[in-house]
């Protein structure tokens, strides 16, 4: 990879990585207001907000993070399975990704529950409403812990990895 589309490619991912850990930020604001006020307007406008912010927001962003630093990996030497970092970002996005996938039925849910009748906002009063809550905050730690991987880059070569170093250190001796 020339290093002008190095650089295009770290920003791309740096860019998404960023804008979905402050889309996440922004849905665990809307989910405390959710789940804390007693307005019941504010209640009921929430997690339509939540499911849009979703479908529109995180998701194109969670997958733009996935594929940047696929490509990322494997255009530098860093490689997307020589150190273990980078295998933990890897693992950290896929299955942030997917849980994501597979949680926005129930925002959903709680988005159709909000546009019905004021009567019906009093469903989510219950276990789900505090859900956002929960996995909003958990994706905001999960994508804190793949920043500081990837600015601390801390050592430790897969067995891969090494093998890939020790075949490169071969080669370019002979």
């Amino acid at each position: 990879m020339t290093p002008r589309l190095r650089r295009f490619a770290l920003t791309a991912h740096v860019v998404a990585s960023v804008g979905w850990l402050g889309a996440v930020a922004c849905v665990l604001a809307l989910a405390v207001a959710g789940l804390t006020s007693e307005d019941a307007q504010t209640v009921r406008a929430v997690y339509p907000a939540m499911e849009l912010a979703a479908w529109f927001v995180l998701l194109p962003l969670a997958v733009a993070s996935l594929l940047t630093g696929i490509v990322q990996s494997l255009g530098t030497r860093w490689g997307l399975f020589r150190h273990y970092w980078v295998l933990v970002k890897l693992v950290i996005n896929v299955l942030a990704t997917v849980v994501l996938l597979l949680y926005l039925e129930t925002l959903g849910y709680l988005a159709d529950v909000a546009a019905q009748a004021p009567s019906a906002s009093a469903d989510l009063s219950g276990p789900r409403s505090s859900s956002p809550v929960l996995h909003s905050a958990a994706a905001v730690l999960l994508l804190i812990v793949a920043a500081v991987l990837a600015v601390y880059k801390p050592r430790g070569m897969t067995r891969y990895g090494w093998r890939k170093q020790q075949e490169q250190r071969g080669a370019s001796g002979l």
